[in-house]
């Protein structure tokens, strides 16, 4: 008998496998090569530059969390700008976090796809959000948030194992790789439940 097909996950996230050997040079080097786009980053994640007393720059930027929130629950509604803008900022974050975990060796683009892609589904809110779960997700995804902590560590560790593959081979250990992705992958996808807010289908515990 034919199992019923499971609808995809509101979040879906991959990158493409390196089919060639990745640049030594700035693999050894990773760090310090990514500091120009991090300070980018920087400016447009949220935060502030304070200098001379109590005066300072705002830095724009950020992602939107609060403002969905409040238009989800007493207005059940998304503004497709405050999306997009979540989306975008994910897609660009994630480009960075590829770069420094070597999965890639181009440098992030700022706008371009490159090969990681990420996709989300643009909400039907009405139809698809229960207007109330958002107050209470960040606190549902607490055990998400608690299994990724020690994930995380694991996969900086893998990148540090695979950073002295590339050194030697040239070549991401396709294991690493795919462990490293899949912890992204599940960070993405719990980021869309509890503070993008896209979807009220919990996230599943697992790396694929």
């Amino acid at each position: 008998m034919q199992q019923p097909a499971v609808d995809p996950y509101a979040v879906r996230f991959d990158v493409e496998y390196p089919e060639r050997e990745l640049n030594r040079l700035t693999s050894f080097f990773r760090v310090f090569v990514a500091i120009p786009i991090l300070i980018v980053f920087a400016t447009v994640s949220g935060g502030s530059l304070a200098f001379g007393g109590n005066r300072g720059i705002a830095v724009a930027g950020g992602l939107l969390f609060a403002a969905p929130l409040l238009m989800i629950v007493f207005r059940q509604t998304y503004p497709r700008w405050w999306f997009d803008w979540n989306l975008q900022l994910l897609r660009f974050e994630n480009r960075v976090a590829a770069f420094l975990l070597l999965l890639r060796d181009e440098y992030p683009a700022t706008d371009d796809e490159q090969a990681i892609h990420l996709e989300i589904d643009y909400p039907d809110v009405p139809r698809q959000l229960n207007r109330w779960l958002p107050l209470v997700k960040w606190l549902l995804a607490i055990p998400h948030f608690i299994v990724l902590a020690f994930l995380t560590l694991a996969a900086i560790v893998v990148a540090v194992i695979a950073w002295f593959a590339i050194l030697f081979t040239g070549r991401y250990p396709r294991w690493a790789f795919d462990f490293v992705v899949g912890v992204m992958r599940w960070h993405n996808r719990v980021f869309g439940y509890a503070l993008v807010l896209v979807t009220d289908r919990y996230p599943p515990f697992q790396l694929h």
